[in-house]
């Protein structure tokens, strides 16, 4: 997939091509496959056993394929990576985010955040500094707005998801989450209507632009690049998508404590996973074993993927020169929770037909950003909705 900028397929390549197989085994191939109509893709492949060895893929897209009994559980693997020391440079606790009761669904490969974004010129001018909790936020919030500039900058248009990931991030942040111990939707919870109340103020306190419900993620940017957005709330890669000189001043935020006392955030583990028909497993597992030896230089050159997933690579000097990336690394990623929140840790097949970039949530985030309902009503309809798409 093609998980960064234009430098990053072509090094991906010359990396899988280097793979020397064991005696008798066949080498790896490398096929890159657009994110337009990327499921559709695989899933005539796969349910016609003429898809890949080895992929990476959609976040939720292994889970997928485990419930039509296609994935090649990545237990064996994982466990002979406690002997050579990868299993142990996985961030704490990332492993399990793709556990089932089958076994492993995949095995993590980078990591798509949700973090808190800042123009710090922007905020000196409006005489605040950098928020710490949900009241601290208010109040940076109608600083910013006494200036002309946006608070509450995010956007949940046509092809951006960011906006509901971000409305689940804060439900999560006062500790709650869209599903229960069950894998069961539980939307309308305290934790969650609190949470719901706090972003409805924020849009209701002029904070949001009117606009962010129909923002694609070039709009997002184009607001952040003509200093109308102060604060707001993205993926790890904004400053780099941003143009112009505010890029110099954009900085990542720190974990905001809710009312309640609690921090947390979503991330989406993206993945890489094996699968059944495969002329080899040995050498399915030996291939990633390889890959994941020498995939650093990915991050170290920086190729635009997303977080790594490994502990040595965060602490490469290549990685260490970027201190948005190593706050994220150190601050965030330890408070970071799946979508399976609160009831689990580990994703399952349900996520993504309910809530992963589903025409619910998107009619969910738009509602709470045009203010024209309450958190009761608009969770309600949320839980309405998504238990309808369970399967």
């Amino acid at each position: 997939m093609p998980w960064g900028g234009t430098a990053f397929n072509p090094l991906d390549e010359q990396i899988t091509k280097a793979y020397v197989p064991a005696s008798g085994l066949g080498a790896a191939t490398y096929q890159e496959v657009q994110w337009a109509n990327f499921t559709q893709t695989f899933s005539s492949a796969v349910a016609s056993n003429t898809g890949p060895a080895v992929s990476s893929g959609g976040g939720t897209q292994a889970f997928q394929f485990a419930q039509q009994g296609k994935i090649a559980y990545a237990d064996n693997l994982l466990s002979s990576w406690k002997s050579n020391g990868i299993y142990d440079d996985f961030f704490d606790g990332l492993v399990d985010t793709l556990k089932t009761p089958d076994g492993y669904a995949a095995v993590p490969y980078n990591l798509d955040v949700r973090v808190s974004w800042y123009n710090k010129a922007l905020l000196d001018e409006a005489g605040v500094q950098p928020p710490t909790d949900w009241n601290s936020y208010h109040s940076v919030c109608a600083a910013l707005k006494k200036n002309g500039v946006y608070g509450f900058g995010l956007g949940s248009g046509a092809g951006n998801f960011t906006g509901s990931h971000i409305l689940a991030a804060f439900m999560i942040n006062n500790g709650g989450g869209l599903f229960d111990e069950n894998q069961k939707p539980a939307c309308n919870t305290p934790e969650n209507v609190e949470a719901m109340e706090f972003v409805l103020d924020l849009v209701k306190s002029g904070f949001s632009d009117p606009a962010a419900a129909t923002y694609t993620s070039a709009n997002v940017q184009a607001q952040w690049a003509a200093k109308t957005f102060g604060f707001g709330w993205d993926g790890a890669g904004l400053a780099a998508s941003v143009t112009g000189d505010v890029v110099k001043d954009m900085v990542v935020g720190d974990p905001l404590k809710s009312n309640s006392g609690k921090t947390g955030g979503l991330y989406l583990p993206n993945n890489i996973m094996m699968y059944k028909n495969t002329p080899n497993q040995a050498n399915s597992e030996a291939f990633l074993t390889y890959y994941y030896q020498n995939m650093k230089q990915l991050w170290t050159k920086n190729t635009g993927i997303g977080l790594p997933p490994l502990k040595s690579i965060a602490a490469t000097p290549e990685f260490q020169a970027d201190s948005n990336n190593v706050k994220i690394v150190k601050e965030w990623q330890p408070i970071f929770k799946t979508w399976a929140a609160p009831g689990g840790t580990g994703l399952f097949y349900n996520i993504a037909n309910t809530v992963d970039g589903t025409a619910p949530m998107t009619t969910f985030a738009q509602s709470i950003l045009l203010g024209n309902t309450t958190a009761t009503d608009a969770l309600n309809t949320l839980q309405s909705s998504i238990t309808g798409l369970m399967k």
